[in-house]
């Protein structure tokens, strides 16, 4: 295919979520997943050199155009939004259920000494957390994990990578 760059970026663009190379895989046919990737990387670097005002990223497991942190402010302003409020407990909180999923409300309210039902149902709400089922123990408790959105929100591939503990350290010293 003579324009398979043009048409990646195309489905990108147009698409409100990150797109996976599977569904660009089903929606071009006779392309492999190879070509796919080759030319997603391609584009990453050239808009990576370009240093304009968006670039590609791999996000939540997909592709997506985003702006610049650097730009956040006129692109709100545009928008007429504010940035997604997060108090220090529900970051606290959301932390917990990111590196300890699936996790209980029990667990979380153990790791942070206090009741988390008012913030676990802001991050319910704000779609950062989701309930994946309920625990095969007594009392069947709910079971929460993190969502695609918050692997967007903070421009994450996957939970992987989080940053570990000993990167944590390393910012300290």
């Amino acid at each position: 295919m003579d324009n398979l760059k043009a048409v990646i970026e195309a489905l990108v663009f147009v698409s409100d979520a990150p797109v996976t190379v599977a569904v660009i895989e089903r929606i071009l046919e006779d392309v492999s997943k190879k070509e796919i990737s080759s030319a997603l990387d391609d584009l990453m670097r050239e808009y990576e050199v370009r240093s304009g005002g968006i670039f590609l990223k791999e996000v939540a497991g997909g592709y997506q155009f985003r702006t610049g942190e650097a730009l956040t402010t006129w692109v709100l302003r545009l928008k007429g939004q504010k940035p997604m409020d997060l108090s220090p407990a529900a970051m606290e909180t959301l932390a917990v259920v990111a590196y300890r999923q699936p996790v209980m409300k029990s667990e979380i309210e153990r790791v942070r000494g206090v009741d988390v039902s008012g913030i676990l149902r802001g991050l319910l709400e704000k779609n950062l957390v989701r309930i994946m089922g309920r625990k095969n123990v007594p009392g069947r408790p709910i079971i929460y994990g993190t969502t695609r959105k918050f692997l967007e929100t903070f421009g994450l591939k996957a939970l992987s990578d989080l940053p570990t503990l000993r990167e944590f350290k390393e910012l300290e010293g």
